[in-house]
């Protein structure tokens, strides 16, 4: 059945996808205690390729093993394993489709357990629950050193067969903190006025793409805003993308938020109105503004559950590719099903996720208990992608304490923690 999903799409690069519908990147968190990939990633990447998808992101991947966004991420900064990044490129391929590197750093957003002095552009320290130690602000060999891994990272993923890369630019990661007034405070060539802000996202571009050429798809997940007071807003996130789109890009993908204010998440206050609550994205609105701004592919992730409003975000709002996420880790397929016709909705199984009262049995407009709910709702699909990583279906009728989830969370974070650290 050939519809707006189902079309082909040809990127700047010369890259042509097979249809509108990718993966969007989700941390996997199955790495070994040498931050290598292992068979799990190559299990649950193939699944997802045989659903019929155009493109699957990977997960973080992080170009500096100082510094994780979490322990079980893939670490890419040397060709020691690119016999296990080949494998893993390999799987996620073997149905057809792209898979793409997303690499990142996670700046202060690393947790205190991989490293209790974590890089920023300033030593504004994240505050939730002493998870994250205050950080170092980055002098300028700091920051160029971080420049040259992101290219190198992405040198190494195009060696080991990966078809594309990603720069994780939003999510309050090290490049979204650069572009963010909250926490750039530098009063150097790398802060204050936006050009300055956006000066190390454009240099990480401009040194990835001199390290894969000029066919091979580079790719930035941007924030549309930080949704806090005196961030990264989106007439800022508008002129990010223009010079980006100057600057050759092939791809932007519109999301938002940081660890503080989670929208990639749980979508803003706004996702509550009428009118998108029939758009079902969350960032829909925002990514309209920025089509008007750019004409290099978008691409937007958070919320789609119905054919009908991915159609609609293809053919009236000037949207070029939907990303799922969520979706297919409780329906790996969902993208066979779509395009088939043979399902109108795809996740609903997740709704089984009763995030208010019903997770907790209490007043979710605390702070504790709103950060719970989110963690928690995060590492149900970790856990479901777990499942997938052993060959396991994942578990649709599933439903969990959002306590037990945190939990889980909390000790297997400390248990993979603790093992990397033994392991030097």
């Amino acid at each position: 059945m050939m519809t707006a999903l189902s079309q082909p799409l040809t990127l700047p690069c010369g890259a042509r996808l097979k249809n509108r519908i990718v993966r969007s990147a989700m941390t996997e968190a199955l790495a070994d205690r040498k931050d290598c990939p292992t068979p799990g990633h190559q299990k649950l990447y193939q699944r997802w390729s045989e659903g019929g998808l155009a493109l699957q992101m990977t997960g973080n991947v992080m170009v500096d093993r100082r510094y994780l966004e979490r322990p079980g991420n893939v670490v890419v900064e040397d060709e020691s394993a690119l016999d296990e990044l080949r494998g893993w490129a390999q799987a996620a391929k073997s149905g057809g489709n792209q898979v793409w590197m997303q690499i990142s750093h996670p700046g202060r957003q690393c947790p205190i357990v991989v490293n209790a002095r974590p890089l920023s552009p300033s030593a504004e320290k994240l505050k939730i629950m002493g998870q994250f130690g205050k950080p170092r602000e980055m002098i300028v060999d700091d920051i160029e050193d971080a420049i040259t891994r992101y290219a190198n990272t992405a040198r190494i993923a195009q060696k080991a067969g990966f078809d594309g890369v990603q720069i994780h630019s939003a999510h309050g990661y090290l490049v979204s903190q650069f572009l963010s007034p909250i926490t750039n405070r530098r009063t150097d060539e790398w802060g204050g006025a936006l050009e300055n802000r956006a000066r190390f996202l454009r240099r990480v571009y401009a040194a990835t793409r001199a390290a894969v050429g000029a066919d091979f798809p580079v790719a930035v997940k941007l924030n549309s805003a930080d949704f806090q007071k005196g961030g990264f807003d989106l007439e800022e996130c508008a002129q990010v993308a223009r010079w980006l789109e100057q600057d050759g890009i092939d791809l932007i993908e519109l999301s938002g938020g940081t660890y503080e204010q989670m929208s990639f998440v749980n979508g803003t206050e706004d996702d509550r109105r009428e009118s998108t609550q029939r758009r079902e994205a969350y960032f829909l609105e925002y990514a309209k503004v920025v089509r008007q701004a750019v004409t290099v592919p978008i691409m937007v992730t958070g919320g789609f559950r119905s054919r009908s409003a991915m159609e609609r975000a293809l053919t009236e709002d000037g949207i070029d590719l939907i990303g799922l996420a969520r979706p297919f880790c409780v329906q790996p397929d969902a993208a066979d099903a779509l395009l088939s016709g043979a399902s109108e909705n795809v996740g609903i199984e997740e709704d089984g996720l009763v995030i208010g009262r019903g997770w907790l049995g209490v007043n979710t407009k605390s702070w504790l208990a709103g950060l719970i709910n989110t963690v928690s709702r995060v590492e149900y699909y970790v856990w479901q992608m777990t499942r997938m990583s052993r060959g396991l279906a994942p578990m649709s009728e599933a439903r969990m304490n959002a306590i037990g989830c945190f939990i889980w969370y909390v000790g297997r974070t400390t248990r993979l923690g603790l093992q990397r650290k033994l392991r030097r």
